[in-house]
């Protein structure tokens, strides 16, 4: 074949196109448990972190399970439906869902003894999603440590939901008040409760809504169960 024709040029272009093809996918195959893997790992680093756990230089996956005794699901009535498998719902996926389809994750702790809740959440900032989890202590009811990240907020604005100084205010604080979730995120500087109330960030007033509304629109979601005191 002569190597200077285009019928060349084509059928050489075809085949390494074929061959680069078959090489990203077997490489995206191969790869893909480790990255499921490492998305697991985040994922409970994130819930250790809502219980105030730094798991920095330290086994994750070992100290999750020091921690985290269950991850059960529940409905929106506050029943629980399944003792296990509350770790691979996506609590994005059931924001969509109808109230009677959703099923709602919920993680059960202890920390020295004493028992924590952690809830998931889901929402939307100023550019695109963002997410997090509160910690609650064994009244269900007082926030013990939590966690927000995002996925484009800005830097130095929105984008410090994700710094420990923003996500402390939240701690000793009350989720609900009257029956109603209280927890909320003001306006900078203008807190009138401090009970349930946070200072949002200044300059990043949309990102301080959206998380306050996610976490509104979250927690309502479990208020039968975390409202029923009864031990479970």
């Amino acid at each position: 074949m002569n190597t200077n024709s285009n019928v060349y040029t084509i059928v050489y272009a075809s085949v390494m196109v074929v061959i680069v093809a078959f090489i990203l996918a077997f490489t995206s195959a191969a790869l893909k448990p480790v990255q499921n893997k490492n998305v697991e790992l985040d994922k409970m680093k994130q819930i250790l972190h809502a219980l105030n756990i730094d798991t920095k230089g330290q086994n994750a996956e070992a100290v999750y399970k020091k921690y985290v005794k269950a991850d059960k699901v529940l409905n929106v009535n506050g029943e629980i439906v399944a003792e296990s498998g509350g770790f691979a719902i996506n609590m994005a996926t059931e924001m969509g869902k109808p109230d009677a389809e959703r099923q709602l994750p919920i993680y059960f702790c202890d920390v020295d003894g004493q028992t924590k809740y952690v809830v998931p959440l889901s929402g939307a900032g100023l550019w695109g999603p963002i997410w997090g989890y509160v910690g609650l202590n064994d009244d269900k009811d007082t926030v013990y440590g939590v966690y927000f990240s995002h996925a484009g907020e800005t830097p130095g604005l929105g984008a410090e939901i994700s710094t420990p100084a923003f996500q402390k205010e939240f701690e000793g604080k009350k989720v609900f008040k009257d029956g109603q979730v209280a927890l909320a995120v003001e306006k900078f500087g203008k807190v009138t409760d401090p009970v349930y109330q946070v200072d949002g960030i200044s300059g990043g007033t949309i990102t301080s809504k959206g998380v306050d509304a996610m976490i509104k629109d979250c927690l309502v979601l479990y208020d039968k169960f975390l409202t029923n005191k009864t031990e479970e």
